[in-house]
């Protein structure tokens, strides 16, 4: 009787110690996904800034070329 008692708390023993160190590498795991995800997502914000500076240089760039059209016209006209 004594040595089944022995055998059954080293076995729940270390049924403890195995969820334990299943639980800390699940949170790792979970960790490690979640900087990815937050790694991911600053790439994609970077790569939006990218494109959006793109197209306001691309406005301002039209923006110049029309007002040095109306100044050919003004200029123009008044020659």
């Amino acid at each position: 009787m004594r040595k089944s008692l022995s055998i059954f708390m080293l076995f729940m023993a270390m049924a403890m110690t195995l969820s334990m160190t299943s639980c800390r590498e699940t949170t790792e795991d979970k960790v490690e996904d979640a900087i990815e995800d937050v790694g991911d997502g600053l790439e994609e914000a970077a790569d939006d800034i990218e494109d959006a500076a793109k197209d306001v240089g691309d406005k301002i760039e039209d923006a110049a070329d029309d007002v040095e059209d109306e100044i050919d016209k003004a200029t123009d006209t008044i020659s």
